[in-house]
């Protein structure tokens, strides 16, 4: 099935890279056209002039977009210019709301619209082992195997449309509290003045570590936050995780935090940096309270 893939930030240009490996990219387009044209020279394949263009060749396109109002406007987009049967496969994080919203625009144009973000961070896009979790027409998720199987390992359906973004949604909150839960701990371990690398190590083996622990926990040792997941994306999806959960009248503690701490972190100008800059803010608590305790 000829592809095309819209989006190439830290995430999108791996998984591009990952649909030319397996034979399936058509073609490229990116709001900022020199990394398109780089990355299509990269691969030898073309880089659309527009979105439309693009999809008027393909059979399916991937969208890697940062934000709920970018997805409704690129499917606006290309609606016109998609084929009868094509499928759009969206693999942003955005609201269910705005996934069921696309997927009826396109419904209405005889094309298929996929909800299927995914998790992983940069390493499984790089890598094609993103978890990915899929909401829409359960034919249009069988069609479309091909594409998700060049893009990661663990692939599940979840039922109608928007039902991919409520699980993804899910895996947002998890993580919040993962985020949350290891800089508080290497805080700790650092004001108690234990060797950080040993001590990864060795966690990284234990009942408490996770995938974050071992891939993130090094940026804490190292006081060095390059991007994976940057605070203002994160601080993006928790958001609608508070809208989602404020449809059913309630307030969850753990994203209600973290959205307070990604806000000081980003008004310091650390918004571009990973959630694991989180430690800056946990080991601020010791380092005041070790001043305070000084005559």
């Amino acid at each position: 099935m000829r592809t095309g893939f819209i989006g190439l930030g830290a995430m999108g240009a791996p998984m591009a890279r990952n649909l030319h490996r397996a034979g399936l990219l058509a073609g490229v387009w990116n709001r900022t056209t020199e990394k398109a044209r780089a990355l299509a020279a990269e691969l030898g394949c073309p880089a659309a002039e527009s979105p439309a263009e693009l999809v008027a060749s393909c059979g399916a396109v991937v969208l890697c977009l940062s934000a709920d109002s970018d997805v409704l406007g690129m499917v606006q987009a290309i609606a016109a210019a998609l084929r009868p049967g094509s499928l759009v496969i969206d693999c942003s994080t955005v609201s269910a709301e705005t996934a069921r919203s696309a997927e009826a625009q396109l419904r209405s144009v005889g094309a298929a619209f996929l909800d299927c973000p995914v998790s992983g961070g940069v390493e499984g896009a790089r890598d094609g082992t993103l978890a990915i979790m899929a909401g829409g027409d359960a034919g249009a998720f069988e069609r479309a195997r091909p594409v998700l199987g060049a893009l990661g390992r663990t692939i599940r359906y979840f039922g109608e449309s928007g039902s991919g973004q409520a699980a993804k949604a899910t895996n947002q909150i998890m993580c919040a509290g993962i985020i949350e839960a290891i800089a508080e701990a290497m805080a700790f371990a650092r004001a108690h003045r234990l060797p950080l690398e040993r001590l990864v190590e060795t966690l990284g083996q234990g009942a408490g570590s996770s995938w974050y622990f071992v891939h993130r926990a090094p940026n804490m040792v190292r006081g060095s936050y390059p991007a994976g997941f940057r605070v203002r994306l994160h601080a993006k999806d928790l958001g609608i995780c508070r809208d989602m959960a404020a449809r059913f009248g309630v307030a969850l503690p753990v994203v209600e935090r973290m959205l307070g701490e990604y806000a000081e972190l980003i008004e310091r100008g650390y918004g571009d940096e990973d959630v694991s800059a989180d430690f800056r803010l946990k080991a601020e608590l010791f380092d005041r309270a070790a001043r305070a305790r000084v005559p």
